[in-house]
């Protein structure tokens, strides 16, 4: 059995592949984040790959969540034990299957056919479910550092995260991307908030082991012209939960997913963007962002 060892965020986890089966190719990106394992390590979680056949669909499933979007298919299962069962599937083809322990410290994945796509929605999910209580959060946002922060793009898919963040990369100086899909967040136990570049990145390789104190949020929506306004209390606590992922009807996952959200939306800077995607609403919000 071939062991690897990664640290994201400060979180280190372990993958396990059974015998004869090769995962190098599948994790090249994730090789900036590759550190050293010990008999002393005590990962947040590890994840064991093994053949399909040694994985059998369990019996008496209920389901529990059900998403699609643009042809990536995630389900989610409870067995009658309290375990989680997960089906990755692309454009209706099963990716690989997935066993997680009730905590989420243990799992066994068997990959199918895409196994990069299958391996990296698993190392997602273990990694957030397994971090949620942990002051951590992954979100679905687009990041750029400028001035010694790092600064989070949130929206719905199709708002245009990637889009504002090359805007920035185009016309704000001193401007550079940590990631452009799934960076993480942590709350410190200082209280202070950092951003930290993660292997996941979606349509835009950006793999960097980096972070930066996190400087704000912004929320984008398209409109017809370009206005920035701050979001405070409740608004900005709304604001942060949708890009958030996390298995929220777990009351102790949730517990800690709300602690991390309150967090962030106490301490850090949150603003709401109505945009074009064009030049002026990259400086009007880099600007807003200096003045604050």
């Amino acid at each position: 059995m071939k062991v690897y060892y990664y640290t994201v965020a400060g979180h280190l986890f372990a993958i396990e592949a059974a015998e004869g089966i090769d995962l190098d190719a599948e994790l090249s990106h994730y090789a900036p984040f590759m550190t050293e394992g010990t008999a002393a390590a005590c990962p947040v979680f590890t994840l064991q790959v093994v053949p399909a056949s040694c994985l059998p669909r369990p019996e008496g499933l209920t389901e529990e969540f059900n998403q699609d979007d643009d042809g990536s298919q995630i389900r989610l299962s409870r067995t009658v034990d309290g375990a989680s069962w997960f089906e990755f599937s692309l454009w209706g083809q099963l990716s690989s299957s997935m066993l997680a322990a009730a905590d989420f410290k243990t799992a066994t994945l068997s990959l199918s056919s895409h196994s990069d796509f299958g391996l990296n929605n698993a190392l997602m999910v273990m990694y957030a479910m397994s971090t949620a209580r942990l002051g951590t959060a992954l979100f679905h946002a687009a990041v750029i550092g400028n001035a010694g922060n790092g600064y989070l793009f949130l929206g719905k898919s199709g708002t245009g995260k990637s889009t504002h963040a090359r805007l920035w990369l185009k016309y704000i100086a001193g401007s550079e991307l940590v990631n452009d899909d799934n960076p993480v967040v942590r709350v410190l136990p200082d209280g202070s908030a950092r951003v930290y570049g993660s292997p996941w990145s979606g349509k835009t390789p950006c793999y960097r082991n980096m972070d930066l104190p996190l400087g704000g949020f912004v929320q984008l929506a398209q409109a017809p012209y370009n206005a920035i306004r701050p979001l405070r209390g409740i608004a900005a606590y709304a604001a942060l939960v949708p890009s958030i992922s996390g298995k929220r009807w777990d009351r102790a996952m949730a517990d800690g997913l709300h602690e991390t959200e309150n967090a962030l939306a106490s301490t850090v800077p949150v603003w709401h963007l109505d945009c074009l995607p064009d030049e002026a609403a990259a400086r009007l919000c880099a600007e807003t962002i200096r003045k604050a």
